[in-house]
């Protein structure tokens, strides 16, 4: 958007102030209100922030300002917040695109996808919790009445949160996000709205979008809506798919209905994938980058009757128990959480699939048996690994993967610190379940 078309675009949308909004290394937006008067110096020079400030920038107190420079192609309305505008920015420090800013990193990676003639298109999809607090502090679904063991797209469910879901897919629509489908998921209070997919880039940039519309359309409800990856131990958590493929003009280089193992996907779809499977256990840190996400990644089933959670490192067509999913003619990848930082899991997904592509990886046959119900004998048979089950695994293998390091430069050694340190808070923290196993058990 140009500047004197921004300007009509205040003018006709009453716009006073505009967010320049980026994320931290977390995937968390931030952001600083500027008067509308000034918004040629977000695109020029940058808000200002203190470096040190923000988690994960590898700045110290005594380094130079952290400054977002707003993309003017992202340029849009506030629906929920009349009066304001938000634009995506890029971090930049002394003049240079900063390299612990994880859109920056994305859009590295998207440049050797460029410089191959490609456009890689992702299309996510964002579960989440809606929640509220009870008088005594507990945490529950919004519905009272939302109490079924297997409540997944139960109508009662979905009709009684309608106001929340109305309004944040009218806010969605009205700034070009195409809602297209809303259902209750498979657990109780949790939700998903599907939107159409883009470049990767735009899919990141609108799943921030998303996350900022639906905690606060549900903090005007008095709700809570999260996208903690494991609200509730004995139900389904909150995963992120990522849908992907891979376009050149109007062509679709995953796709080949000509496919020997029916999934109709191309030579090169499934060298990408090789590549996914190859650097799975070091990618399950971006993805999964919290000490909640491995409740997710459980091996074993649910109340439900499944975690809907990819425990187990392999393909298949329509197969929701495997890491990976081909459901024709696109990759499906069913590990990232709702707590992931798509910027930099898209990141590390594009650098794991150029490299299965550069050595042509082959990922084997599918395996479309229900994984779930495979023994630790019958996956060893079947060659099949299991992702890491903890953070601190995770973070061995991510530290051990030469090329997703590589890739990903600065940032990705910033993030091992910061979530090694979580990982020993949490290793640190007691638990209501030991007092109430330990205390007087000796």
């Amino acid at each position: 958007m140009t500047n004197s078309s921004a300007r009509q675009f205040f003018e006709e949308r009453h716009i006073r102030y505009v967010l320049a909004q980026f994320v931290d290394i977390h995937g968390v937006a931030k952001t600083k209100s500027v008067p509308a008067d000034h918004y040629d110096e977000v695109l020029k020079t940058g808000a200002g922030f203190a470096g040190g400030a923000i988690w994960g920038m590898g700045i110290a107190p005594n380094g130079p300002d952290y400054m977002a420079v707003g993309d003017p192609a992202t340029l849009s309305a506030v629906p929920w917040q009349p009066g304001y505008a938000r634009v995506v920015c890029d971090g930049h420090t002394n003049g240079e695109p900063h390299d612990h800013c994880s859109r920056v990193v994305l859009k590295h990676q998207l440049e050797r996808v460029a410089a191959r003639g490609w456009t890689f298109y992702t299309g996510l999809e964002p579960e989440f919790s809606l929640l509220k607090k009870t008088a005594e502090g507990k945490i529950v679904p919004c519905d009272p009445g939302d109490t079924l063991i297997k409540p997944c797209y139960d109508y009662k469910g979905l009709s009684r949160v309608r106001t929340f879901l109305e309004r944040l897919s009218d806010g969605l629509r009205e700034v070009g996000i195409d809602v297209y489908q809303i259902d209750h998921e498979d657990a109780n209070g949790q939700f998903e709205i599907n939107y159409t997919y883009a470049d990767a880039l735009t899919s990141c940039d609108q799943y921030v979008f998303f996350k900022m519309a639906a905690s606060e359309i549900a903090n005007d409800l008095g709700l809570i809506c999260s996208f903690m990856p494991k609200p509730f131990s004995n139900r389904p958590g909150n995963g992120l798919h990522f849908h992907m493929s891979m376009g050149q003009a109007r062509r679709n280089l995953f796709e080949d209905k000509g496919d020997r193992r029916g999934m109709a996907l191309s030579e090169l779809g499934y060298q990408f994938m090789g590549g996914l499977m190859r650097h799975a256990a070091a990618l399950t840190a971006l993805c999964c980058p919290s000490v909640n996400s491995y409740k997710r990644l459980v091996v074993g089933r649910s109340l439900t009757g499944a975690t809907w959670a990819p425990a187990y490192i392999s393909y298949g067509l329509n197969n929701r128990s495997s890491f990976v999913r081909g459901p024709g003619g696109r990759i499906e990848l069913r590990l990232p959480d709702g707590g992931c930082n798509p910027y930099l899991a898209t990141a590390a997904v594009i650098a794991a699939g150029l490299d299965g592509i550069d050595n042509r990886l082959d990922p084997g046959e599918p395996n479309n048996d229900n994984l779930y119900d495979y023994s630790e004998q019958q996956l060893r048979d079947h060659g099949i690994g299991i992702l890491p089950q903890n953070l601190a695994q995770a973070l061995d293998a991510l530290e051990a993967d030469a090329t997703l390091m590589q890739a990903l430069g600065p940032v990705a050694v910033e993030f091992i610190r910061l979530k090694r340190m979580e990982w020993i808070e949490y290793m640190r923290h007691v638990s209501d379940w030991e007092i109430s196993t330990y205390l007087e058990f000796y």
